[in-house]
């Protein structure tokens, strides 16, 4: 029989500025602008707002030349200032712009979704990166895989590993080691499964590059901040991640707060418990360990389930452990009692303790206990827990951009107005994104997309099939609610 303990994951120590990551150093918060990078003043007002929520590291957009040269001005500003905060370049669909970049950021984020890797770009920006000693991000994007690459794996974990791996090999051939690699996507269990099968991959090749932590598109409120506690927490609880940040569609300090969140209750890990070997087990494919087909929450509990519930400082490891050394496939509810004061902070600890639990397949009812808040309240958290760790869908999933400056819209009054009109709809995903960089990849699985076209133009997607293309922003939600009624998927508010 093995023990569990909490450790976490071997990695090299890579600077990013005034920021040492990997090798032991604690998790870094992080976020992104929204503001066009374009504009120095209000990029770097922002940049200071989020150093002060508590944030190390914050990344601008960088999607054109303008930009990029613009870069330049704002760490100046930010210097003069008295911020030594690190400043990341976000790249998309422009090596070239990467290389202008480099010569005024910490760090360059490059997706290789977008890069060839047959013409010597790749290997012509690590070698201006190790110049100036600016590390580097291979952010691979579950949607948006190169061509050579989806066609051969498809859009899939082992897809997104694939891709960052061939990207590795070569800043290895390069005895380039300051790297560091993500693997995000707004499907918890996709990205689960690819942090996974990627430090496997890494581990094999003895690569020790530290890994950054994310769910793209996770949406707001209450809602948001658990899909992204379901999926850090989950690798988190494994030992997995480095830096992390919380992707919402509000004000990016509030990101800050919510991974700092994180990062404080996994610093007080602690605890081994006994785990069996288990072959039905698989920690890369979702299968049910029992013949519950959809799991339930405290109130739908009947006699046929055994509560296991969780008292340790290790909530994540001990429920795991206690499932896997039942000697049946008895249905099992796990159970954990909270004290905290805050829905808020009850709704992030719950969702990275337990999450894990349902995008394994090893959970089959979730029971929340509170002295605070109603069974009203904790209910809708147990139902967005298991919504989204994706084994039961309660209400609309909105899969919205936390925004950049490359959005051409409201993005938060867009989906405040979105949700009010089809939060009421059964088994729907509706993606919100603010510009086709990364929306039609990126809201890969959504039935229904609005996407940013253009300053005040729209364009509408079902599935990823655009329906109507550039339509005035005005018309967009009525269009939308009209081709969600017209697909027969409407039903008018209780």
């Amino acid at each position: 029989m093995n023990i569990e303990k909490y450790q976490r994951r071997r990695s090299s120590e890579v600077r990013i500025g005034s920021v040492t990551i990997g090798g032991g150093n604690p998790v870094a918060v992080q976020s992104m602008t929204n503001t066009p990078t374009a504009d120095t003043a209000a990029s770097v007002a922002q940049v200071e707002r989020i150093a002060r929520a508590g944030a190390p590291i914050v990344r601008l957009t960088a999607q054109g030349r303008r930009e990029g040269e613009n870069l330049r001005n704002i760490v100046e500003r930010l210097r003069a200032d008295g911020f030594d905060t690190a400043v990341v370049a976000d790249i998309h669909f422009a090596p070239e712009v990467a290389s202008i970049a480099a010569q005024y950021v910490d760090k360059v984020r490059i997706n290789p979704g977008n890069y060839r890797t047959s013409n010597g770009e790749l290997e012509a920006l690590i070698a201006q990166c190790r110049e100036r000693g600016v590390a580097l991000r291979i952010g691979v994007n579950h949607g948006s895989l190169a061509r050579h690459v989806f066609d051969r794996w498809g859009d899939t974990p082992q897809g997104m590993v694939e891709s960052a791996m061939e990207f590795l090999r070569i800043c290895r051939r390069c005895d380039f080691d300051q790297v560091v690699v993500s693997m995000k996507s707004s499907n918890t269990r996709v990205m689960v499964y690819a942090y996974r099968l990627l430090t496997e991959a890494m581990e094999r090749e003895q690569m020790y590059f530290p890994i950054h932590l994310g769910v793209t598109e996770a949406g707001n409120g209450i809602e948001g901040r658990i899909k992204s506690a379901v999926g850090i927490g989950a690798l988190m609880a494994d030992g997995i991640g480095d830096t992390i940040r919380v992707s919402l569609t509000e004000p990016p300090e509030n990101e800050v707060l919510v991974a700092q969140m994180l990062v404080d209750y996994f610093s007080s890990r602690e605890g081994g418990f006994p785990v069996p070997d288990a072959s039905a087990y698989s920690p890369t494919e979702y299968r049910r360990r029992s013949r519950v087909a959809m799991p339930v929450v405290h109130d739908e509990i009947t006699s046929e389930f055994r509560i296991i519930e969780s008292v340790s400082a290790n909530p994540t490891a001990e429920l795991r452990a206690a499932i896997l050394n039942l000697h049946s496939d008895e249905p099992v509810v796990v159970k954990r009692r909270y004290d905290d004061r805050s829905l808020e902070t009850l709704a992030v600890k719950a969702a990275a303790d337990m999450g894990l639990l349902f995008i394994d397949g090893l959970a089959d009812g979730l029971w929340i206990e509170s002295p605070y808040f109603t069974p009203e309240q904790l209910r809708e958290v147990e139902l967005d827990i298991l919504q989204a760790s994706r084994v039961r869908m309660s209400h609309t999933e909105y899969i919205a951009c936390p925004s950049c400056g490359r959005t051409l819209y409201d993005i938060e009054g867009t989906l405040a107005r979105i949700k009010a009109r089809t939060s009421h709809l059964k088994n729907l995903k509706i993606g919100v994104m603010g510009c086709i960089v990364n929306g039609p990849g990126e809201m890969a699985d959504a039935d229904y997309g609005y996407v940013g076209a253009a300053a005040g133009r729209i364009t509408l997607y079902r599935g990823r099939e655009i329906v109507e293309r550039n339509i005035p922003q005005e018309e967009a939600l009525d269009r939308l609610v009209a081709l969600i009624r017209a697909d027969g998927k409407w039903n008018d508010p209780e």
